[in-house]
């Protein structure tokens, strides 16, 4: 553990979904949905820790220079950028590939430098979409570990996605990576204030991403009546079922305001880890304390012969119900992944 770290909770949660013994849920789109509270305080192996060896303060000099493009400000040739825009009238968002978004790309109001040298994620409630299938609109990063060979596909078990280590052998040795961390600083800087109750105020910042499914995704929330946000996660299976888990404050569509909550504009640091089948989610703060919480991933499927993972972070807005005016926006300080 790094000197400047303090754990303020750690929380094993272990979601028994093939053996029904969690709280798991049907998948539902409402944050009203139940939560797996089957928890523990125990850890006894290093897949069940944070990797504190690449956790970030978010107390950090992030040294980062305003008058650069992000990818000059931070290693983007891992990545590719989803941005809200149809330039190539498609009917779907545009993708900036890693050769193009390393080249210095910038899109005015959606991404770009802050001026405190930032890189500015930014969506409104409505745009161009990924596909058909996707309901709401993001601005967000996709894992490229091809670092812009095209000869490399971008889906599939290859040296562009990794695989989770309790894949088969075969997997594992067709895949760029096994297991991940992916690490990142940011401050939340606006939510939506309008549209349908569960939708209100809430964004995804980080996510693993499989084939059609996500193991993970990590929210932000914060209500309108409330001057901190709250910090969640979804698992989802295979089968279409979700798990939902609260690392700070509520997920409620009601929430009453968070004592222990992230203000908007406020620095904080997140790790997404996988070892195996355990999942170990971690939030830093700038006082450098920090809360984690791991789940067991077994018979979730994603350890199926198949099954390919990549990360993805930026914002991913959750509400296609609000004002047109109304949007969400967070500055990334640090963006790092590893494998092995």
């Amino acid at each position: 553990m790094k000197p400047w770290m303090r754990k303020t909770t750690l929380v094993l949660s272990i979601s028994a979904i093939l053996a029904g013994c969690g709280g798991g849920s049907s998948s539902s789109d409402s944050d009203d949905s139940a939560l797996d509270n089957n928890a523990t305080d125990e850890v006894s192996t290093d897949a069940e820790k944070p990797d504190f060896d690449s956790l970030v303060s978010p107390a950090s000099n992030f040294s980062l220079d305003p008058t650069l493009p992000p990818s000059l400000n931070f290693d983007l040739t891992r990545w590719y950028l989803g941005a809200p825009i149809d330039l190539d009238n498609n009917g779907k968002s545009d993708s900036i590939y890693e050769k193009d978004l390393n080249n210095g790309y910038q899109v005015d109001d959606m991404f770009y430098t802050a001026d405190d040298g930032g890189m500015v994620f930014k969506v409104g409630v409505n745009g161009p979409k990924t596909s058909t299938n996707t309901s709401y609109t993001r601005t967000e990063l996709r894992g490229m570990l091809r670092q812009g060979d095209t000869s490399i596909k971008t889906q599939g078990v290859n040296e562009n996605n990794w695989v989770f280590s309790s894949a088969p052998s075969s997997e594992q040795a067709k895949a760029g990576g096994v297991d991940g961390v992916l690490n990142a600083t940011l401050a939340v800087n606006h939510v939506t204030t309008g549209g349908k109750g569960y939708q209100i105020g809430r964004v995804i910042i980080g996510q693993i991403h499989a084939n059609d499914d996500e193991p993970v995704r990590l929210y932000y929330r914060k209500l309108p009546n409330n001057s901190k946000g709250s910090i969640y996660f979804a698992h989802e299976t295979r089968n279409g079922s979700e798990y939902w888990y609260e690392i700070i404050g509520s997920k409620s569509d009601s929430a009453s305001n968070p004592s222990d909550g992230i203000a908007l504009n406020e620095k904080f640091s997140y790790q997404i880890k996988v070892v195996g089948d355990q999942l170990t989610v971690s939030i830093v703060r700038l006082d450098n304390t920090y809360v984690s919480k791991t789940i067991d991933m077994h018979g979730s499927g994603y350890a199926d012969a198949g099954q390919y993972m990549y990360f993805k972070a930026g914002v991913y807005n959750q509400n296609n119900t609000g004002d047109d005016s109304d949007y969400v926006q967070a500055t990334f300080y640090s963006l790092s992944t590893q494998h092995n």
